[in-house]
């Protein structure tokens, strides 16, 4: 897709993996203790209300930003890229590691100098490190819950977001990767 610039010194380039989650009333269910013998019951919504987490981690720096939205699509990409650019710093390059998702391939997207977009291989979601971020998300936080509406959705899943970023050196332990050699 993009190529940095012929210029880029490379250690001045941030790594970022981008991908997007949604969550909402048909959410998961995930195992849950019960004493042995027994079935436990786990409730699930019928309802389909739903929000999009945007979320972009630069492990290498135990950075994580987030945007919550109601629609994943090329407008949020780009709100979510004006994040990523703002947060790197002036005389630094963005290098942001995608999916090939619609609005990730998009030419449209491609408005912020200081963001270079590499796209992973197709059908490939395990090598995007952003996925065990949203797998800790749901099964610690928004597993076996159920959700009054979408302001309920956007609230428990912002708190779920911040709990697991307090952390202190969770997204470089999480989502670093030795195959990518900035970070």
């Amino acid at each position: 897709m993009d190529v940095l610039p012929t210029d880029t010194d490379l250690n001045k380039v941030d790594v970022w993996f981008q991908d997007e989650t949604r969550i909402g009333q048909q959410g998961s269910i995930t195992r849950i203790w019960a004493e042995k013998g027994t079935r436990p019951r786990a409730v699930r919504q019928q309802q389909f209300e739903y929000g999009y987490i945007f979320g972009a981690v630069c492990p290498a720096k135990d950075k994580a930003l987030g945007l919550m939205l109601p629609v994943a699509n090329t407008a949020g990409m780009i709100e979510h890229l004006r994040l990523i650019s703002q947060a790197t710093a002036k005389d630094r390059q963005a290098l942001v590691i995608v999916d090939r998702a619609g609005w990730h391939m998009t030419k449209a997207i491609r408005c912020f100098s200081n963001v270079t977009l590499l796209p992973l291989p197709p059908y490939s979601p395990e090598l995007n490190p952003v996925e065990q971020l949203w797998q800790q998300i749901k099964q610690r936080f928004l597993s076996n819950t159920t959700f009054q509406n979408y302001d309920d959705i956007i609230e428990r899943s912002c708190q779920a977001w911040n709990e697991i970023l307090s952390e202190n050196g969770f997204i470089k332990n999480l989502c670093s990767r030795e195959w990518s050699f900035l970070v």
